[in-house]
């Protein structure tokens, strides 16, 4: 019932920008975590950034300062500002959902592919 679709991903050069979108469909708890793990071949996931319903955010120590996760309560929006890509930020993003709540649901998007090129 709960769908999660990304969006913004491409391709872009070394040191460029590039924001990703979340969009969330269907009822949900208001007590939740959201935000974007990523993945690239022959590499283990990695969590990039989180925020929870009320704000809080964390972010992973090879993206702190580069990267700004938000999120549009009004909308059921996400968003991952990236700015001063690297390449090795280069893999699928995956957006997900948390519910803090009840059964504590998780929720993924399909992921979308960012590459920097160099």
């Amino acid at each position: 019932q709960v769908q999660l679709v990304e969006s913004g991903g491409g391709l872009v050069q070394a040191g460029g920008s590039l924001r990703l979108s979340c969009l969330v469909s269907g009822s949900i708890f208001s007590d939740n975590a959201m935000g974007w793990y990523r993945q690239a071949p022959g590499k283990q996931r990695e969590l990039v950034a989180s925020i929870t319903s009320g704000g809080s955010t964390n972010y992973a120590d090879s993206v702190q300062g580069r990267f700004t996760i938000s999120r549009d309560n009004a909308n059921n929006t996400v968003y991952l500002q990236m700015h001063s890509l690297k390449p090795e930020d280069t893999a699928v993003y995956f957006c997900y959902l948390r519910v803090r709540y009840g059964l504590r649901e998780h929720y993924w998007g399909q992921g979308t592919q960012v590459t920097v090129s160099s």
